[in-house]
């Protein structure tokens, strides 16, 4: 006997959805959507020779529909695809002629975020050559190192980091030309002929050339030069903005510096691919925040955890006229970042009424990322999520092996020599697969082998394969949902930054006074990351006059994120020796500050300037949220 219609269809459509929450295809499906694309898309622009992104501008700036579109919202001023095509090519003609550069030159921009940062880098792509993009936080040798790491042929610098090219930068980059973009020069700009540079500067760029040198502290030492390719802007950015959903109505604003690939990758380039408009903050500030948001009309924001965190803490604003909490007023409809913390996640999007947090985990130097998109609490704090189907290509591409914690490297069988991967759910060291043609995908750090192989591990699961260290430790359950624990190591990340604890405890023992030290992050109460911390030995008893020279001597030669906000005095450090003299940092860490547990030492903390006594009310004001870093 046949089944009614009107039980038939309520019975197949809770059937599908049964198999649906099973299997995750729904989900998966948003996945497949944005990945198969853009690799057919990254592979006919090389075919077609049109790699460059240069070439992705001039087809939204001459294609009718989004030739009028704002694409870039700085502060007051507007610019459409067209105006941004047209401003590129005066800066490419001017730069050229200028400073004759070449195709496949390197050119260093030192700047804060603006639109002319960004029309600056269309500009140098329009003529073949690539920007190398620095911190406009270091100074010193870590700025020096960055640059002669680039083997760039000039620096164009902001006039509001001048300040940061003192004369001992000056002369250990030795001739490199030095340029100030002063107002005049973009003047000068301005007036230049918006002639279309020609194909003969940019072609031949394939999709593994690189497109920019964006730094990342790596594990340990000076910043290293990550080589972003033109796939990766290209593959990242497609992939993100059909995965999020993007329309061409939308607003992406972020207030994180584009020095950072996340800016610029998912954010700047994102919406390129979708051709909708990108809102550009100076810096990131509570305060400003979300007026900025509110002024550019903004539907999806970029976040990293501590922002999220901040802006949580900081109060509601109230309109002044009506009384009215202003938390909602927005048109935010996503927040797309990476680095937010689970104990924020649901708080942060049910008080600013965000509909989705779309959380993403990857390396600037690496070649794959996991995705969490997801607008309830059931993926929240995830780095990724996946169904049944997408888990299958995962399991190909990925492997969390165990860590041996005396070495912080895979553990390895010692019957087979390979490493053990962990049960779902279990924490382990996340590794990727490296492709077979290691050139196409991963191209590691550039003028530097030796970083890039130490990346690379060997023999894993067979003889022969080759995986890419994440250095990070997750879980991964049943369910899909990937969970990131720690970072293995040394390096520590503090205001989105990852810290080298080598780099600054050679710069702390620099001072005069400072016999050793050892450098190592500690976790606070209400705060992501790890603050940076400094178990010194001195030369003579601290009173308030060394204690200021010692902060001041470290925030002359670190950037200010690098800056150790805790100074730790007496035994703590020579206890934390091994009998061959070498460094410990475990019981440090587990000490962290609490006057409790730090016996005898003494604690100080950076304020104002200089270092003054860390009190137990200190410690009081941190556990009940009190204090914000």
């Amino acid at each position: 006997m046949p089944i009614p219609l009107a039980v038939a269809l309520p019975a197949a459509t809770a059937a599908l959805a049964y198999i649906d929450a099973k299997t995750g295809w729904h989900y998966d499906r948003t996945l497949f959507r944005g990945f198969l694309p853009a690799v057919f898309q990254t592979h006919w622009r090389e075919r077609k020779d049109r790699s460059n992104g240069f070439y992705r501008l001039e087809q939204a700036a001459t294609n009718k529909s989004s030739a009028d579109r704002p694409y870039l919202l700085f502060q007051d001023r507007s610019w459409t695809f067209a105006q941004t095509y047209e401003a590129a090519m005066k800066y490419g003609n001017y730069l050229k002629a200028k400073f004759n550069l070449r195709p496949k030159d390197i050119v260093a921009l030192d700047c804060p975020n603006s639109d002319h940062f960004v029309l600056l880098c269309f500009g140098l792509w329009s003529i073949g050559v690539k920007p190398a993009f620095i911190n406009y936080n270091l100074t010193g040798d870590a700025l020096t190192h960055c640059v002669k790491t680039a083997q760039a042929v000039l620096m164009l610098v902001d006039p509001e980091v001048a300040a940061n090219i003192d004369d001992g930068v000056r002369e250990k980059l030795g001739g490199l030309r030095i340029e100030l973009l002063t107002p005049e020069l973009t003047t000068e700009v301005l007036a230049t002929e918006p002639t279309r540079p020609p194909d003969s500067l940019r072609s031949g760029d394939l999709g593994r050339d690189m497109a920019i040198l964006i730094y990342t502290s790596g594990t340990t030492g000076l910043p290293k030069a990550a080589i972003v390719s033109w796939s990766k802007l290209a593959m990242a950015g497609m992939f993100a903005g059909r995965w999020l959903g993007t329309r061409t109505s939308d607003v992406f604003y972020t207030a994180m510096p584009i020095y950072h690939s996340s800016a610029t990758i998912m954010g700047l380039y994102q919406c390129l691919e979708s051709e909708c408009t990108f809102a550009i903050g100076r810096k990131f500030s509570t305060k400003t925040f979300w007026n900025e948001v509110r002024q550019h009309n903004a539907s999806m924001i970029q976040y990293v955890g501590e922002t999220c965190r901040y802006l949580l803490a900081a109060p509601p604003q109230i309109d002044p006229v009506t009384g009215e909490n202003m938390d909602k007023k927005h048109r935010v409809r996503i927040a797309f970042g990476n680095g937010l913390r689970p104990d924020v996640w649901e708080r942060f999007r049910e008080r600013f009424g965000i509909e989705a947090i779309a959380e993403f985990y990857g390396a600037t130097e690496g070649f794959l990322a996991t995705w969490n998109f997801t607008r309830n609490d059931f993926a929240s704090g995830a780095i990724g999520r996946n169904g049944w189907l997408y888990g299958l290509l995962m399991r190909t591409k990925i492997a969390i092996v165990e860590r041996d914690p005396e070495t912080d490297a895979p553990a390895r069988d010692p019957k087979t020599g390979y490493c053990r991967q962990v049960k779902r759910g279990e924490v382990g060291e996340l590794l990727f697969v490296l492709p077979s043609d290691m050139k196409e995908s991963f191209q590691g750090y550039f003028n530097n082998p030796k970083a890039t192989n130490s990346k690379i591990i060997r023999d894993v699961l067979k003889k022969g394969d080759g995986y890419f260290r994440s250095g990070d430790l997750v879980s991964w359950d049943k369910e899909g949902r990937m969970y990131f624990h720690d970072r293995i190591g040394d390096t520590f990340r503090w205001k989105s930054e990852n810290v080298a604890t080598t780099e600054v405890s050679e710069m702390m023992g620099t001072h005069e006074a400072v016999q050793e030290a050892n450098v190592y992050g500690v976790q606070l109460p209400n705060h992501d990351g790890r603050a940076g911390c400094a178990a010194v030995v001195l030369s003579q008893k601290p009173d308030a006059a060394l204690l200021h020279s010692i902060a001041q001597h470290a925030s002359r030669k670190l950037p200010k994120y690098a800056v150790p906000i805790f100074l730790r005095i007496g035994n703590g450090l020579t206890a934390a020796m091994t009998g061959t003299n070498k460094q410990q940092k475990h019981e440090l860490r587990v000490q962290g500050v609490d006057p409790g547990k730090v016996q005898d030492d003494e604690i100080y903390w950076l304020k104002e300037g200089t270092y003054v006594e860390f009190r137990k009310s200190d410690w009081d004001r941190l556990n009940a949220g009190q204090v914000k870093l």
